[in-house]
């Protein structure tokens, strides 16, 4: 699906960012992996090549304008232009009601989740409009469709990605940029939410935790709790030609939970 495509994809972490590295590679792709923690992304771009794929790392924090324009470059220098764009990079604020928030967090969660894609948005819209094509994916959650508790600093900051991503669609379609929005609900893999079960059962004991995940998959109409290298598979799509008429689109990529009541 990806065959001879560039992809940068930001923020790769356990999980959804490591599945996304090695699947689009398995989809062909060359990756640029980036993250803030080198020796993880180190090892993510071991394991790409392991499958057969080629990948850099790039040791990248979103937050600074010149280490996206770094990771654009050395993109470039090691496979000639820039294709795809993921922005997954991942900053959560303390859990709690707005009322009482640290607006401190809130504006670390807005600086990483929405100005870091648009930075590195500004570091790869020269080398895509060079080449007249590019399709840029940022990672949102359901929690800017439906309200979940305490996530309020994490759902504001995404919910600005979600408006900044039908903008740069509506600016850059000229262009034959693309950009897409994949909204991910609960994802098996996930270390946070898998710690959240561990957190639970450690409390109240492993009952309690069978109980909680039997409501949560209650809420999802495909009867499970979705992996994130399934989830990942629509980012490919997205990055990919077969949604070449696809942009400032919304897909939701989480089991029909968007649809819960």
């Amino acid at each position: 699906m990806l065959n001879d495509k560039v992809v940068i994809i930001t923020g790769v972490g356990p999980g959804m960012g490591r599945a996304m590295a090695l699947g689009a590679a398995r989809e062909g792709a060359k990756v640029a992996i980036s993250a803030r923690s080198e020796e993880f992304i180190a090892e993510v771009c071991d394991a790409v090549k392991a499958v057969g794929g080629d990948a850099i790392a790039v040791r990248t924090d979103v937050g600074v304008s010149a280490d996206c324009q770094r990771l654009a470059s050395k993109t470039l220098q090691a496979f000639g232009r820039i294709d795809g764009l993921v922005n997954s990079a991942y900053f959560h604020p303390d859990w709690g009601n707005v009322e009482d928030a640290d607006l401190d967090g809130y504006l670390r969660a807005f600086d990483v989740i929405c100005l870091g894609a648009l930075r590195m948005v500004h570091a790869v819209l020269p080398t895509m409009k060079a080449q007249g094509s590019g399709a840029i994916v940022n990672i949102s959650t359901l929690s800017t469709r439906r309200v979940m508790p305490g996530e309020g600093g994490y759902a504001i900051a995404k919910a600005a990605l979600n408006h900044a991503t039908r903008q740069l669609a509506s600016e850059l379609g000229g262009h034959g940029i693309r950009a897409n929005l994949a909204l991910m609900g609960w994802l098996m893999g996930v270390p946070l939410q898998r710690n959240y079960f561990d957190q639970l059962a450690a409390r109240s004991g492993e009952a309690a935790a069978a109980a909680e995940r039997a409501r949560i998959i209650g809420g999802i109409p495909v009867g499970h709790i979705p992996p994130d290298e399934d989830c990942a598979k629509a980012v490919y799509f997205l990055l990919s030609d077969y949604a070449s008429e696809i942009t400032g689109a919304a897909l939701d990529v989480n089991g029909g939970e968007w649809m819960a009541p």
